[in-house]
């Protein structure tokens, strides 16, 4: 006859004997991991142009926003020689915003995925204020990846 405590000692031992996972389990994982990462990574990889685009068009969203929030606040947006710098830290030059939050509208100022300065004029050609970056080449017009990226004022 088997004890309580003995039938106690041989189910912890069965469970641990199935605790670990076994040689077979571990290449299956690893099959399925590597399956994955042949189709996933090619088209993760292969976009980076595409995402530095899809990056630069969601920051003139942010831009034109913490604009609009900053004339909500003003008035009026801020002049071309304030710059974007208005919305990161309350302007010095005139005109001096009447009603600056304690939090600025923006953190920093952006860069582009490319690493330059998005550019900001005010009043604007087409309307209050122009917002764009000049693309991959850093250069007004172009073409596909070189294109210039804008956000439209309403």
């Amino acid at each position: 006859m088997i004890t309580l405590s003995q039938r106690h000692k041989l189910r912890r031992r069965l469970d641990t004997r199935r605790a670990g996972l076994t040689l077979v389990e571990m290449i299956v994982v690893l099959a399925i991991i590597a399956v994955v990462a042949v189709l996933i990574v090619p088209n993760v990889i292969g976009r980076p142009d595409e995402a530095r685009v899809t990056v630069a068009k969601t920051d003139l969203k942010t831009i034109a926003t913490a604009l609009r929030m900053y004339r909500l606040d003003n008035g009026d947006y801020p002049t071309t020689q304030q710059g974007l710098a208005a919305l990161a830290g309350r302007p010095t030059s005139p005109p001096e915003p009447r009603a600056y939050p304690a939090e600025p509208y923006l953190t920093e100022v952006p860069t582009d995925p490319w690493g330059k300065a998005y550019i900001y004029r005010s009043p604007g050609l087409n309307g209050p204020y122009d917002l764009l970056s000049y693309g991959k080449d850093g250069e007004e017009g172009g073409e596909a990846l070189d294109a210039d990226l804008n956000e439209r004022t309403r």
